[in-house]
């Protein structure tokens, strides 16, 4: 048998890469890169590429027939898991996080709010009474990730309240989308089957107010809730925000009952003569315990989630929906009004809706700025918020269907768009920080 430490050096760095921040958003792009050359080479393998993406997957479960097409199954229930993932980092953030006081939340809801706004505004501008008027959607949203990892290729100069403005900022922002999504993209309602999903939901609340602490009493009826809604018309992304909403937050033991007991084992460990007398394998163990004992359902959930959406959830969906062909018509596409509108509407319509908004905010004394934060890195934050990539891409299929010739120029606007703002947020992020040590 092979001496695992001669591996070790092989897969440190691996592991390493995996633990940073920044590795899903080098994935995310790497797939939407590797997408857009299959899509565009007619060699080999890659001459059947994006087709392969309309075979259809049929499931059947005694009368539940499911029959979608490979994107719709991902587009549809994958990301149902990412929509889930969002709707636990929002509930953190309102229970006990940067959202939990209305005096925290108002910077960042009164900026969410310009920065949606604003961008749909000026797509309106470009496209009223055209046939793609209803995309007015799309440039409003912001990938976090995307947004998250820029700040993070500035190290330690990027001052923590700046992250914490742009993380609060970004999760109201995902906030506002799921309920566009939900209201304006609903395109046919079956009454049946929602009665149906509300029903599974408020089950899970009676589940939440009986105190279960146990995620299996939860995610299966998760599943049934996804089958209701998509059913009944609306999209999955809202079952994944309600169930993140019946899911406990709260920790299973009371705070000071978890500190009484971590006292206690720590006092067991000081009174140790030697550290060689205690059970390294029995302390972990009763560690672990303690540490399940004062973590709630849905921080677990969370924190299994964080690696399976980031590495595999979302860089399939870039790898599934960047598979667009750049023609000469689609980069024409970008002057048309639907493409100066997604431009326009994430490049500028984004920071000058979150700037001025934040300013009128703090102007009228009902917020103030971080710690440490400026007003020239808030406009920065502005920019980098129209990335919106993941989001917009998701936003660009409910407005614009999967096969319409409007969907390749938006999501090529879409592209350039959230690359210009990832350009010109860092530039001017990185001349308002001071000078690396």
């Amino acid at each position: 048998m092979p001496n695992i430490r001669f591996f070790r050096p092989l897969i440190r760095p691996f592991a390493y890469f995996f633990r940073s921040q920044g590795a899903s958003c080098l994935l995310l792009l790497g797939s939407a890169a590797l997408a857009l050359l299959l899509a565009n080479t007619n060699w080999g393998p890659a001459k059947y590429f994006p087709g392969v993406w309309n075979e259809h997957l049929r499931i059947t479960l005694h009368h539940v027939v499911l029959d979608h097409t490979l994107l719709d199954w991902l587009n549809d229930g994958l990301m149902t898991l990412f929509f889930l993932m969002v709707g636990l980092e929002i509930k953190r953030e309102v229970l006990g996080g940067e959202l939990a006081s209305l005096h925290q939340a108002a910077l960042p809801m009164a900026g969410a709010l310009g920065g949606m706004l604003v961008p749909a505004l000026l797509f309106t501008l470009f496209n009223y009474g055209t046939r793609t008027a209803g995309g007015w959607g799309i440039p409003i949203a912001t990938d976090i990730a995307f947004a998250l990892a820029m700040l993070q290729l500035l190290g330690p100069r990027v001052p923590l309240g700046l992250k914490v403005f742009l993380t609060a900022l970004a999760i109201v922002d995902d906030l506002g989308a799921v309920i566009v999504i939900a209201i304006f993209y609903t395109k046919t309602l079956h009454l049946h089957y929602l009665y149906l999903a509300f029903g599974t939901w408020s089950l899970l609340l009676f589940f939440n107010y009986l105190r279960f602490r146990s995620l299996w009493a939860f995610l299966p009826l998760g599943v049934v809730l996804t089958y209701f809604m998509l059913e009944s018309g609306i999209h999955t992304t809202l079952a994944g925000v309600l169930l993140a909403v019946a899911i406990p937050y709260r920790a299973t033991r009371p705070r000071p009952d978890m500190l009484q007991k971590l006292n206690q084992q720590l006092s067991r460990l000081r009174n140790k003569t030697h550290w060689r007398d205690a059970d390294p394998h029995r302390i972990s163990a009763e560690m672990e315990v303690l540490g399940r004992l004062s973590s709630s359902p849905a921080q677990r959930l969370e924190g299994q989630l964080h690696k399976l959406v980031a590495f595999f959830v979302i860089p399939l969906f870039a790898f599934a929906n960047s598979s667009l062909v750049i023609a000469p018509t689609a980069v024409q596409g970008l002057v048309t009004p639907l493409g100066l509108g997604i431009l326009l509407g994430l490049v500028v319509g984004k920071p000058l809706g979150i700037g001025t908004m934040c300013w009128l905010t703090v102007r009228l004394g009902w917020a103030e700025l971080p710690p440490g934060v400026n007003w020239r890195q808030v406009w920065a934050v502005g920019i980098l918020a129209g990335i919106g990539f993941t989001m917009s891409i998701f936003i660009t299929l409910l407005a614009m269907g999967h096969h319409s010739p409007d969907t390749d120029t938006a999501k090529l606007a879409v592209l350039v768009g959230s690359a210009c703002a990832s350009a010109l947020g860092y530039m001017l992020l990185r001349s308002t920080l001071p000078a690396p040590k």
